[in-house]
């Protein structure tokens, strides 16, 4: 019991080290949560400092969710606290510790989560994201709808009902931190990417 809580902690202070923040002070960029949109992510850090910045971003935020999640995975844990791991890694980056609870909108780190779990998961949700962002260039359709449809994937490929329940809290709270995007994609006025 005390091995499955020590990764379940382990996976919340992994979370909590938003590579946004920390790529953007060690390339000398503004703060993602003054500039920009004001989210801590990749998206924004592509605006403020350019792809190279973004895809350390991008890097950092998915690792967190994919080594703790692998190495409970690897290690044998049960399937609850396999979930409760990725949970964890997702809302620490959400609401990071070391940040002021000032977190991203958590699609690199669930993506991460996904892809420890099970490749095939990662992969069909990227897939799914990918063909929407070239389809439409708004991104955060391409994480509403590919995260949305998560749920299923796990259910299909690990159909054990912890991990199909992280799934479902994961597209929930991730629909929250989208709820501006939501509206704006509603109003017609979403940004798209590669325009400011």
């Amino acid at each position: 019991m005390q091995l499955d809580l020590f990764f379940i902690l382990a996976a919340y202070l992994l979370g909590s080290l938003s590579s946004a923040i920390i790529t953007c002070r060690l390339m000398g960029l503004p703060d993602p949560r003054s500039g920009g949109s004001g989210n801590p992510g990749a998206t924004n850090v592509l605006r403020l400092g350019g792809k190279k910045a973004a895809a350390l971003t991008l890097l950092g935020d998915s690792l967190k969710g994919f080594a703790p999640v692998l190495a409970a995975v690897l290690s044998g844990r049960p399937e609850w606290v396999i979930a409760a791991v990725g949970l964890a890694a997702f809302l620490g980056h959400l609401y990071p510790l070391f940040f002021g609870f000032q977190g991203g909108k958590g699609v690199a780190t669930a993506f991460g989560v996904y892809f420890g779990l099970d490749w095939r998961v990662g992969a069909l949700i990227a897939a799914l994201w990918v063909g929407i962002a070239v389809s439409t260039r708004i991104s955060s359709l391409s994480a509403l709808v590919s995260m949305g449809l998560a749920p299923l994937l796990v259910w299909y490929f690990r159909p054990q009902g912890p991990l199909v329940l992280m799934a479902v809290v994961i597209a929930l709270l991730l629909a929250w931190r989208h709820r501006e995007n939501i509206q704006r994609l509603l109003d017609g006025e979403e940004s798209r990417i590669g325009r400011q």
